[in-house]
């Protein structure tokens, strides 16, 4: 297939540049794959689609506060993914300033030393003067807002660019199909007999990479880090239906056909794809020519999805991580 046949028209104005009020005062776009019916929804409605033998699966990763704005040699130093405690791969603006041997003041009493560069250009830095990084970046990162938010982060998306349920730091995107919920809307989840679970996949900078061959077989896939719990295994053994909130959890659930484990996947899902785990899914809308928007075309079908792309225009959905939600089923 084409990375064309993914592309759709949409208006500027309809990129979501901040969170509503409140999470789940978003709109529900409810897709039925075997009618192709749509239906107009908002988020509090979500409970009443499902119900006991349900069993809807959370990424719990957590966004860390990965834009760093050094003291010295760089504008902005970025974390790309951990090595180890104190040992990363970073993104630096100007990147020409990074050789191997300098040493960055990022902040009072901590620096960070460039120790080698890969071939995407990332450097990898030691981090001194702290125990953990991870343990200093609340009082000196700011949140990593996607880059088609035009605007620099605030105190409001320390709490919103970030899910209720997060417990595992190490994201550098947010899996925003959980950004709605809140935990009156978990309650009502549980009150309906639905059973809840989570898996671990640190989101990326490559969930935001364009497809830029036109065969998008020849696109190389990003990896992300993975956890699976045995007690997620054992309730997707148990469930009726799997319902995966976003795709990030679709990733992890389809790589590891829901077997407990830990590792990297780099899972490319795009149309024809066999589902083995997931039923249903809960996503935002997606950027044109997007991995995403293909797996999604992979779950509900190219022209079904496009279809209700094209209706979520007209209707004036808000889009992308602080957009609205999309119910398939």
């Amino acid at each position: 297939m084409l990375a064309s046949d993914f592309d759709y028209v949409l208006p500027h104005e309809l990129i979501a540049q901040r969170p509503l009020d409140r999470r789940d005062q978003s709109r529900l776009f409810v897709l039925h794959r075997s009618t192709g019916q749509f239906e107009h929804r908002h988020f509090p409605d979500l409970p009443n689609y499902v119900g006991a033998g349900d069993l809807m699966v959370f990424n719990d990763s957590k966004v860390i506060p990965a834009r760093l704005r050094p003291m010295s040699q760089v504008s902005e130093m970025f974390l790309v993914e951990e090595i180890a405690p104190n040992d990363w791969w970073v993104m630096l603006r100007p990147a020409k300033r990074g050789l191997v041997g300098t040493a960055i003041q990022v902040a009072d009493n901590l620096t960070a030393t460039i120790v080698a560069i890969n071939d995407e250009g990332h450097r990898r830095v030691t981090f001194s003067g702290v125990a953990n990084i991870l343990d200093a970046l609340p009082a000196i990162g700011e949140m990593p807002l996607p880059p088609y938010i035009k605007r620099h982060a605030d105190v409001t998306d320390a709490d919103r660019y970030q899910t209720v349920f997060a417990k595992q730091s190490g994201s550098v995107a947010a899996p925003t199909a959980g950004l709605h919920f809140t935990p009156e809307i978990l309650e009502r989840l549980r009150n309906r007999g639905v059973q809840t679970a989570s898996v671990t996949l640190h989101v990326g900078l490559g969930t935001f990479a364009p497809v830029r061959s036109e065969n998008i077989e020849e696109h190389a896939m990003h990896e992300e880090r993975f956890v699976v719990p045995e007690e997620t295994t054992r309730m997707i053994e148990s469930a009726t239906r799997v319902i995966a909130a976003g795709t990030t959890t679709v990733r992890v659930l389809e790589s590891t056909g829901g077997r407990a484990g830990e590792g990297r996947t780099s899972i490319f899902i795009y149309p024809p794809f066999e589902f083995r785990v997931v039923d249903a899914m809960l996503t935002n809308f997606h950027l044109p020519r997007s991995t995403l928007l293909m797996l999604v075309s992979a779950f509900a079908g190219r022209e079904l999805i496009l279809s209700a792309y094209a209706e979520a225009v007209r209707q004036r959905y808000r889009f992308f991580s602080y957009g609205d939600a999309m119910l398939i089923l």
